[in-house]
């Protein structure tokens, strides 16, 4: 995996759980159905039979790969609206263009972040870049979608490019583990998103028979998503491998732990850390828009109809179909 990285030995380490700290308990362990997205990519529905309360305030997540394109393959979405919600595209290996009616855009590409706020109302596109699908190649990230509280619904739509190397980088306390803050807080280290509904995310890289034991902010809830290899988290040691997710109880910290054995194209146990202050608020969510009533998922579509979401630029970025 390409996403950035570093010598753990010269890293800030984590520091050790104190006497009073509690260990969170392991409430749940989902396994994501895989599907199809925008034109056709393959992804795992990472959030499927998991309550809407557990996640709050996250929405939806897909990880998107991780597959290897032969020439000709690579695919995306096409343009579509948002409105009251962020979306988060973390590109772990491969690249993604993106484009938005607000002017936001960029090659999202190893270890790179694109953030953004749909807000009151966007459109845009992410798609493989024609070089890309011409000559195939390894595509592997996470969709993420974050909700925004009543009051930020209707915020002005924002863009934040996150290159891989911005990300904040620690060591867990047995130098065995690497963990990339991409946004929030952990053991006083701060990412680099800037985010409206308060939250962590990050990326760890736990070798085999390591352990990573972090601090986790009370008042958020905690989600481990395995993006490949093998494992177990909690005090007890619930097994876990790809394309599971484990919901936590409350405490302080978070355990996981690598198995000793990996498979080979899968050297490390790599993962998702999640957590969130729940907004607490009524969901009403259909298609790409999650609105807090039916009434304002309506008015959200008659919006989008009649244009008041911008309109797709002169010079827009389209999907690359090459020719058959």
């Amino acid at each position: 995996m390409p996403a950035i990285t570093a010598d753990t030995l010269t890293l800030p380490r984590i520091a050790a759980p104190k006497a009073s700290d509690t260990e969170r308990p392991v409430r749940s362990i989902t396994t994501g159905p895989r599907g199809y997205e925008g034109e056709g990519f393959p992804v795992v529905r990472a959030f499927a039979g998991v309550s809407a309360a557990d996640l709050d305030p996250f929405v939806h997540m897909d990880q998107m790969g991780e597959v290897e394109y032969q020439p000709g393959e690579p695919r995306g979405t096409d343009w579509h609206p948002h409105r009251g919600f962020e979306t988060v595209t973390y590109m772990i290996d491969g690249r993604f263009a993106h484009q938005d009616s607000h002017g936001g855009g960029g090659l999202i590409t190893d270890g790179a972040t694109q953030w953004m706020t749909a807000g009151s109302g966007i459109l845009h596109i992410e798609t493989p870049p024609a070089e890309l699908v011409e000559s195939g190649g390894t595509f592997h990230g996470i969709q993420l979608w974050v909700n925004l509280p009543r009051t930020d619904k209707f915020a002005t739509p924002k863009y934040q490019a996150i290159e891989g190397n911005e990300a904040k980088l620690l060591s867990s306390q047995d130098g065995g583990s690497l963990v990339r803050i991409i946004a929030g807080e952990i053991d006083g280290a701060q990412g680099p998103g800037a985010t409206h509904t308060p939250i962590t995310m990050a990326h760890a890289t736990v070798e085999p028979g390591a352990q990573l034991n972090l601090p986790w902010n009370r008042d958020f809830n905690a989600l481990v998503y395995v993006l490949s290899g093998r494992g177990s988290v909690g005090p007890v040691g619930h097994p876990i491998h790809q394309g599971q997710l484990a919901v936590f109880g409350p405490g302080d910290r978070i355990t996981v732990t690598a198995e000793g054995t990996q498979d080979s194209n899968r050297p490390a146990l790599e993962i998702l850390l999640l957590g969130g202050r729940p907004i607490r608020e009524p969901v009403f969510h259909y298609g790409p828009f999650v609105m807090n009533s039916k009434a304002e998922l309506i008015q959200a579509l008659e919006d989008y109809q009649s244009g008041k979401f911008g309109q797709i630029p002169a010079d827009a970025l389209m999907p690359h179909r090459p020719f058959n």
